[in-house]
């Protein structure tokens, strides 16, 4: 089947299917084209409660897919590939993460939301990148805290507010791997371009970053900047939507560095249109969570969007 009758193909089983597509920032080009609605992950899994759609598809990776069906129980949840998973979720086990919960009685939990159902289940309180900052500066300076999964993100958080957060030892293996060196090389061959930076990557990097923010920051950064051209540190997905909003601006990623080739994320890319077509037509993969762990899940997420709008922030 070729690329133009697939595309007619996708389209026509989800009207016929009553289904809405949500498409992640670091999903394949011509993924976010199909989509409904691209965004991160929980912007994504919000607005799918917003629609009336029997189905809801969502392309990006495995916890993505969790936390919509965690906000949306009662719809089917489908994932293109059941494989596409996240080495920063991976990084952090259920049953190891409440090993080490339990040594730490009198600490509250707060994970990024970059993590599993389980790990979710077992948190007081559940963060974004862009929101992460605000929430936990909202917290008394003398509540003790383990933050999970990311030590990169939490480091970060760390070093803007001078807390003392007991970090869990995982990272994105695509933004760790992302070298401040690389960063510099470009900044020489290009000293008019700001870097922007996810704060998931590693502590060196983001000390010769301009710009430190969430995949929306860094958009909305970029179109409120006066710069021509900007040296991108995340995954390479969100080039689509920064082109797209921002036609006239040049993107330099660390992969114009020729010492890092580290800027894509393997597990983002295995959802494709043919999986996405096999996935309609099939209904399946399908996300399955007990209610139980929906119900433990969904408390730390709810009480993230309630401190949100008292703080009047963005998620």
């Amino acid at each position: 089947m070729n690329a133009d009758i697939l595309r007619q193909e996708i389209l026509r089983l989800k009207k016929e299917k009553n289904a809405v597509i949500l498409g992640h920032y670091y999903q394949r080009d011509e993924i976010q084209e199909l989509s409904d609605y691209v965004g991160d992950s929980l912007a994504l899994a919000q607005k799918a409660q917003d629609c009336d759609n029997d189905i809801i598809v969502f392309c990006g990776v495995h916890f993505m897919a969790e936390t919509a069906k965690i906000l949306n129980p009662s719809r089917k949840v489908l994932l293109p590939d059941m494989e596409a998973s996240c080495s920063l979720a991976e990084s952090c086990p259920a049953e190891d993460f409440a090993k080490f919960k339990a040594e730490h009685p009198d600490h509250m939990v707060i994970s990024y939301v970059n993590c599993s159902a389980g790990i979710k289940a077992l948190s007081d309180l559940i963060c974004t990148s862009g929101n992460a900052e605000k929430l936990v500066r909202s917290l008394p300076e003398d509540q003790k805290i383990i933050f999970a999964p990311d030590k990169n993100l939490g480091g970060y958080i760390n070093s803007v507010t001078g807390r003392n957060m007991l970090l869990w030892n995982g990272v994105c293996t695509v933004h760790d791997a992302m070298q401040a060196e690389a960063v510099v090389g470009l900044k020489k061959d290009y000293p008019d371009a700001p870097v922007i930076a996810h704060p998931e990557c590693n502590a060196a990097l983001l000390a010769v970053a301009d710009f430190i923010g969430s995949t929306k920051a860094m958009l909305n950064y970029i179109k409120a900047s006066a710069a021509k051209r900007f040296i991108v540190a995340t995954e390479t997905g969100i080039l689509y939507e920064m082109k797209r909003e921002n036609p006239d601006k040049e993107f330099i990623t660390l992969r114009d560095n020729k010492s890092c080739a580290c800027d894509d994320c393997a597990y983002m890319k295995l959802n494709t249109l043919e999986k996405l077509h096999a996935c309609l037509r099939d209904e399946k993969p399908e996300i399955l969570l007990d209610a139980e762990t929906i119900e433990k899940a969904r408390r730390p997420i709810v009480r993230m969007l309630e401190m949100s709008k008292q703080l009047g922030i963005l998620k």
